[in-house]
């Protein structure tokens, strides 16, 4: 009984210090926020690869800082089909899926406009830095949400800067979003960053200087050879580096390493995008433009949204198990763990936060697979598409009824369809029919009818949420596991399966702890996560959860 008293004075002087702290707490004059958001993303990145070559990976390299001093989320899905690039970016910093921000793809038909459409072209605006026109009439007007960077803009009364960094345009534009001061991508024809009178009239100085620097031009004299040991590539990909059912995306005449670049200087800009020293370029890039802009130094926090797009072209000539995409990825950790550095000289250790995710994975070669005795194979969609339309002119007497194929669906001509009378519902049988005779297909329906279809609640969900109406098809296939649209050579992606949808999701920085999630987490919760770090609204199309546990 004579411990109360104290025990009392305990519990009073530990209220009063709470109600202390709560009062500090409510009573700051100004939201606690970074200095600067940095975006990552890795365009074709599969989760395993942050495991697959860990032990490839260097100390002081950017996968391992995220890992051992940030927050990594283990099991984050792609919560949509088709998984492709323009979906992706779009559903990272939108938090929302394409049956709400209309990004149903790459590119789509679109039945309003009755024309395809590529998901950022704008032929209201011009091209700001090259005489190549088609390369710069390009904007966010498609997208039909707003982004976290555009909620960024709108929560500091536009005082932040946003910029997006990117060798594709839809890298840079759709996560820039539509209130960026900025989104620059690549000239393939003249090797300079451009951007178009969406954003600016002319190219500020320090870009119009980073282009006369020709970096590219820099990095092709460096070539393509080993960045690790001979043997390390042996024990993590295939055992030869040459195989034929990878494609040459630098010329019939480069078969393996070492690959020479030299001769490509001043003349083809195009081939630094399948090889590592596209990464550095766009890092270089994005290094320019945090200086250029001023990026981290005001009152305001500020956003540099990074999409690197090298992995996806070498990703797509040589596959997942080549000794070229092994050593891209160790050149990009090596790059990346450069960038923290830069960023710490630059805005100050623990004054920024980032974030790393994928637009997609891929699937291993359908050739490879079969090498090793696994289930994998090959839709010859053109083929198909023909075949499609002449048994459907044998059956109803008139051409053209299928449109076009795009997404893994096929678009009919209703306007056709009406005129002559005929019988949506019965072309519709025909081609399912057709189909699922296909040795490739593991099912065929009508969109429409995807909550009475026999499918899995996960592929439901996933085509649900890839549906918008007026941009999507109306027959969707789903091919079987392993199994592409594509050739012989080379490999893509698309699908709802995890070698598709399974991407990583890394936290590192400002706000940020140290440990891990195995709970399943998905693409649109990466907007949600940053709307609450940073205390701003989320999208405005945003369907997406707060990963509480990434936070202190």
């Amino acid at each position: 009984m004579k411990k109360l008293p104290f025990f009392f004075s305990i519990l009073i002087s530990l209220v009063f210090t709470t109600s202390r702290v709560a009062a500090q707490t409510t009573n700051q004059s100004t939201i606690d926020r970074p200095k600067l958001v940095v975006g990552i993303v890795i365009d074709q990145m599969r989760w395993d690869y942050i495991y697959r070559y860990y032990d490839v990976y260097k100390a002081d390299g950017g996968f391992k800082k995220f890992l051992n001093d940030g927050f990594t989320c283990e099991n984050t899905f792609i919560p949509y089909t088709p998984t492709v690039t323009a979906a992706g970016h779009t559903c990272i910093y939108t938090g929302s899926v394409p049956a709400i921000h209309g990004i149903v793809g790459n590119e789509w038909y679109d039945k309003e406009l009755k024309k395809e459409v590529y998901c950022a072209e704008d032929d209201s605006v011009k091209t700001v830095g090259s005489q190549t026109v088609s390369q710069g009439q390009m904007s966010p007007k498609n997208m039909l949400t707003t982004t976290i960077t555009d909620e960024l803009r709108l929560g500091t009364n536009f005082k932040s800067k946003v910029v997006g960094v990117a060798i594709k345009d839809r890298g840079a534009i759709l996560p820039a979003g539509h209130a960026a001061n900025a989104a620059y991508w690549y000239d393939y024809s003249t090797g300079n960053f451009i951007t178009s009178t969406y954003y600016m009239n002319n190219l500020p100085a320090w870009v119009q200087n980073f282009n006369n620097r020709k970096v590219v031009d820099s990095l092709y004299k460096l070539n393509w050879d080993l960045f690790l040991s001979k043997d390390v590539y042996k024990e993590y990909s295939s055992p030869e580096d040459e195989e034929p059912y990878e494609s040459k995306p630098l010329g019939t005449d480069q078969l393996h390493f070492p690959y020479d670049l030299s001769k490509f200087v001043g003349k083809d800009y195009s081939k630094i995008a399948a090889t590592p020293h596209g990464n550095n370029l766009t890092l270089e890039m994005a290094k320019a433009a945090l200086i250029g802009e001023g990026l981290g130094k005001s009152d305001a926090t500020d956003f540099l949204a990074i999409s690197i797009s090298s992995p996806d072209y070498i990703g797509h000539s040589f596959g997942p198990n080549s000794w070229e995409q092994l050593d891209d990825y160790a050149r990009l950790d090596d790059a990346l763990g450069k960038f923290f550095s830069f960023l710490d000289a630059t805005i100050g250790k623990g004054e920024y936060v980032v974030f790393l995710s994928a637009d997609h994975g891929v699937v291993q070669v359908p050739e490879y697979m079969k090498e090793h005795k696994l289930p994998a194979g090959l839709f010859n969609q053109q083929m198909v598409f023909d075949d499609l339309n002449k048994i459907l002119t044998q059956n109803f007497n008139t051409d053209s009824i299928i449109t076009t194929f795009d997404n893994y669906q096929f678009y009919l001509n209703h306007q056709l369809l009406q005129r002559k009378n005929i019988d949506e519902e019965k072309v519709k049988a025909v081609i399912i029919d057709y189909l699922m005779n296909n040795t490739a297909i593991s099912q065929a329906f009508d969109i429409k009818k995807v909550s009475t279809t026999t499918l899995t609640e996960t592929q439901k969900k996933m085509v649900s949420n890839g549906y918008f109406e007026k941009r999507c098809g109306d027959i969707q296939i789903v091919l079987k596991p392993g199994y592409i649209d594509g050739f012989s050579v080379g490999t893509t992606h698309g699908a709802w399966n995890p070698y598709d949808a399974h991407i990583p999701l890394l936290f590192y920085g400002w706000g940020i702890k140290h440990g891990s999630t195995n709970r399943e987490t998905y693409m649109t919760d990466i907007a949600a996560t940053i709307a609450a770090l940073l205390h701003i609204q989320m999208p405005s199309g945003c369907v997406g959860k707060v990963i509480e546990e990434v936070m202190k």
